[in-house]
């Protein structure tokens, strides 16, 4: 069973809003090539940009539970039981890309690196690579940690800042991590990779990233 399996059932309960969803359909309507989503999930993002380009989308998850739960969605998705560090496609895609936060579910630099290296190796030239992550907040995190929360389910959050990890414990006892990193780590990834930076937004409607911004919003693209 994986981690992320007993999230499954109320997973969509934490992304009630779309506002993201515009972002990636464009991005996805642009590409040339195939369309692939990591870490898939519920297939909340995916079904949606099948369903509005009419273009399939992979979808790429370690969860069968997770994956169970987008195959309900019947939209035109191929969906696989993989984990992104282990990207592998037998055509090039135009776009990759990785909402929710889900880059976060990565526990280490070199987990990322690999995950980043296996994507510039599954792009077409001039193909993109597009995720979203929240930037850190010491006064969000001194205001959340330890406090338990009933939205949108009872849960627990704990901050450890000396791992840059985030544990959130649901009432039931299940549990997963997310690790953040900073905007120089995630740009040093671009340069190990191959990758150039095209965009760095602070939020989906293309707004600058700034001091006040707490959402990076990325799109880099494979040298032609």
């Amino acid at each position: 069973m994986s981690t992320y399996d007993a999230f499954a059932p109320i997973y969509d309960v934490w992304f009630p809003g779309t506002e993201d969803v515009p972002f990636y359909v464009e991005l996805a309507r642009e590409a040339e090539g195939r369309v692939v989503e990591l870490a898939v999930g519920t297939a909340r993002v995916a079904a949606a940009v099948a369903r509005e380009t009419g273009k399939r989308v992979i979808g790429i998850d370690s969860s069968p539970a997770m994956l169970e739960r987008a195959r309900e969605q019947g939209a035109d998705l191929d969906l696989r039981l993989a984990d992104m560090r282990d990207l592998a496609l037998d055509e090039p895609a135009g776009l990759v890309y990785c909402p929710a936060r889900s880059l976060l579910h990565l526990p280490t630099w070199a987990d990322r690196r690999r995950t980043f290296e296996r994507v510039a190796g599954a792009l077409r030239p001039g193909g993109r690579f597009a995720w979203n992550a929240f930037a850190f907040d010491h006064a969000i995190a001194a205001r959340l940690d330890g406090a338990h929360q009933d939205d949108p389910v009872g849960h627990t959050l704990r901050y450890s800042v000396g791992e840059s990890r985030i544990d959130i414990t649901l009432d039931s006892g299940a549990a997963i991590s997310l690790w953040w990193a900073t905007k120089n780590e995630w740009l040093g990834l671009f340069d190990v990779a191959g990758l150039e930076v095209e965009a760095l937004y602070g939020g989906f409607d293309g707004q600058p990233f700034d001091d006040a911004s707490r959402e990076f919003v990325f799109v880099a693209r494979k040298p032609r």
